[in-house]
Formats: structure tokens, C-alpha cells, sequence
């Protein structure tokens, strides 16, 4: 199949599947005759082992890892689980600053009376780098 076929039955944008090329996650493709490339089952098979990686938040170079592994048969389990529980407490630590970020942006649209004035908290805020005002707390005019 070609490229917009491979893309569509592997749910990789074709211009994903030439970037993994050119980085070498992804065999180059063999040609045709016409100079197009052609996609087996097998580069089907890949492309959908990086996609669901890439959904799962991996990166590049762990899936690289990953891919490794998955084409060696005498490969130790315990090596992908250990990519696998790094992630994942890596994920862990992302989420947990994620809640601190909305924490905080909730804390200042809390503070914000959203009446119409031009004081407001947030854009005080990411102006000065400062702490959020407290409700009823009125800031002196510039």
C-alpha cells in the first residue's frame, strides 16, 4: 500500500510516518517502480506499535527502546517493565504539577470579580509573578 493507505490503516499521519523514517524508528519503505513507497503488513504492524506508544505518552527515544525489545525474542520483561514504571512515575509527577498549575489558576479566577473593570487578578498576576490577591482585596490604581 502507499503512504496515505499505510497512514489511514495504521492511524499515523503520513508525514509522521516519514519523520519516524527519517529518524530511523521506522525502516525506510521499499519502492516502487513509480518511486512511491510501498508498506507491507509488517511496516503496518510498526507503525501501530509506535502509535499506541505515542498515545501512552512515550517518547521517541523510549520507543526506540521498546521497539528493540519487542524484536528480541530473548528479551527480559523485566527491562520493559522498568521502562514502563519509570514512565509512569513520570506521568505521575506531570499530573501532579498539572493540578498545582489549575490549582492555582482556579485560585486567581476565584479572585477575579469578572465584573467589567479593568482590574483584574490573573493578568496582575502573571504581570508581577506574585501571589494571587485574596477575595475583596482591591489592589491600588496605577
Amino acid at each position: 500500500m502507499n503512504i496515505g493507505q499505510a497512514a489511514q490503516a495504521s492511524g499515523v499521519s503520513a508525514k509522521m510516518i516519514r519523520y519516524y523514517e527519517s529518524i530511523g524508528l521506522v525502516p525506510p519503505a521499499g519502492r516502487r517502480e513509480s518511486g512511491y513507497r510501498a508498506y507491507g503488513p509488517a511496516d503496518l504492524h510498526r507503525l501501530g506499535f509506535i502509535r499506541r506508544a505515542r498515545d501512552l505518552g512515550f517518547s521517541i527515544e523510549r520507543i526506540r527502546l521498546l521497539l528493540e525489545l519487542w524484536s528480541d525474542q530473548d528479551r527480559s520483561n523485566a527491562e520493559v517493565k522498568a521502562i514502563a514504571l519509570t514512565h509512569i512515575n513520570e506521568l505521575e509527577e506531570r499530573a501532579r504539577q498539572l493540578q498545582e498549575m489549575a490549582d492555582s489558576l482556579r485560585t486567581l479566577a476565584d479572585a477575579c470579580e469578572g465584573d467589567g473593570r479593568p482590574d483584574c487578578p490573573i493578568i496582575r498576576s502573571l504581570e508581577s509573578g506574585g501571589a494571587p490577591a485574596c477575595h475583596g482585596e482591591r489592589p491600588a490604581p496605577h
